[in-house]
């Protein structure tokens, strides 16, 4: 796993896009806790929300693990998710329907794999970024 550093990309939630989206390291508070990000989509900088924890019950006042979570760049997904998979990459166009789990060949971003999909967008992880991209359009 590559060291966490500023300008490294990290999967972190995003409050205001309310998504688990790519976002740049700005700020970091020691050697191995992330202190500020910068969403990739809406350009927002925030607290680094680790996207494991986002869907918990906030009620929760404690912590059970002094343990640091594990925080795993957008590269390492991207590298996890394609080596997990042995299906065949789909040039991107609008006008195709994608669904979870497809590869597809974008002719800027390069492969990538469909991570959402919700309506008429997706969500890819790409090598370097997660982005939202449109499918399905007729």
């Amino acid at each position: 796993m590559s060291q966490l550093t500023v300008g490294k990309d990290v999967l972190s939630y995003c409050t205001k896009c309310k998504l688990n989206l790519g976002h740049t390291i700005v700020a970091m508070k020691d050697s191995i806790h992330i202190a500020k990000v910068k969403c990739n989509t809406c350009q927002t900088q925030q607290s680094f929300k680790d996207p494991t924890l986002a869907k918990q019950n906030k009620t929760r006042t404690r912590k059970t693990t002094s343990a640091p979570s594990k925080v795993i760049s957008v590269s390492d997904l991207w590298m996890e998710k394609m080596s997990s998979t042995k299906k065949k990459s789909t040039p991107y166009a609008m006008d195709h329907k994608f669904v979870q789990g497809d590869i597809i060949d974008h002719t800027k971003f390069g492969p990538g794999i469909v991570e959402k999909v919700v309506d008429d967008k997706i969500e890819v992880i790409f090598r370097h970024d997660i982005k939202t991209l449109v499918h399905n359009k007729h």
